[in-house]
């Protein structure tokens, strides 16, 4: 009997608990920039639903080769964002990236136009449908790989939308890819966002997070970078460190065991998130006051 009321308390417990997870919506947003309509995946803590109150967005970005819900699929832990929501009480904005757009104003493609897209469309269609704390103070955004650059470059250019940023294992300097074995590939890649001289180092160097620093020094917001001592772009980012500190611009950066993998962008990104949630709860207090 004991084992019977054990099981029926675990079996209650199980769906109380699925009852009360954070929810995922996947949201429709249309792209004048594009004349295109995109998806983002849209995860809402479960406080969401019990309260009036407006809250806080940290847009979470993909890797190349991706697409907006590699967040929610790929990591060992299907439930990772999810868990973050409802642990922070924040919403949590996956957008499409497209597989090798690097967040940027394509100068030779009208269809590649995702600086426009997330900072403008996305940001707007995501306020005008959640409540949403719709400023900077309640906005981050951090990624990985290409959505690392992203996050940092769109945070650097865009400093009234956001208060935060970050970057995981992130490209930081584009024109690196051009140096590995799969640069062909690369190049063929690239050439949506740069056409014909996607061959050329020289073009990437104007989107390049590395050469920003005036831009992350002046707009002084907090940054937070790491990277694994095993990733491919360990260097890059390693460089854009001396850099930060050379310039003294204020930054949380890391290294830790680890490659380019999900394994280690699922170990990195609650540390963000810990990282964002201190500012924008200060950001709350001061609202408040």
């Amino acid at each position: 009997m004991k084992n019977f009321k054990f099981f029926v308390f675990a079996v209650l417990l199980c769906v109380s608990s699925v009852s009360y997870a954070a929810k995922v919506d996947t949201l429709q947003v249309p792209s004048a920039a594009m004349s295109k309509t995109y998806k983002a995946a849209v995860v809402l803590p479960n406080s969401y639903a019990k309260s009036k109150s407006a809250f806080p967005v940290m847009y979470l970005l993909h890797g190349a080769y991706g697409h907006f819900g590699d967040w929610l699929k790929s990591t060992p832990n299907k439930k990772l964002v999810q868990n973050l929501s409802d642990q922070y009480n924040i919403i949590i904005v996956m957008p499409e990236g497209e597989t090798f757009s690097f967040y940027l104003d394509s100068p030779v493609n009208k269809g590649s136009q995702f600086e426009t897209f997330v900072t403008q469309e996305v940001i707007q269609k995501v306020d005008k449908t959640y409540r949403t704390i719709s400023n900077r103070n309640g906005r981050v955004i951090t990624g990985l790989s290409m959505g690392g650059h992203g996050a940092l470059y769109l945070s650097a250019k865009h400093p009234e939308l956001f208060c935060a940023a970050g970057s995981m294992s992130g490209a930081v300097d584009m024109s690196t890819m051009l140096n590995r074995e799969s640069s062909a590939q690369v190049v063929k890649l690239m050439q949506p966002v740069f056409g014909d001289k996607s061959g050329n180092s020289e073009m990437y160097a104007p989107y390049a997070v590395m050469n920003m620093l005036d831009k992350l020094k002046a707009n002084k917001l907090p940054l937070i970078i790491d990277c694994g001592v095993d990733d491919f772009l360990i260097e890059p980012n390693r460089e854009l460190h001396r850099r930060l500190v050379y310039n003294k611009v204020d930054h949380d950066y890391t290294e830790r065991p680890g490659a380019h993998t999900w394994d280690y962008w699922e170990n990195s990104l609650p540390y963000h998130v810990l990282f964002f949630n201190k500012i924008l709860l200060k950001n709350q207090q001061v609202a408040k006051k």
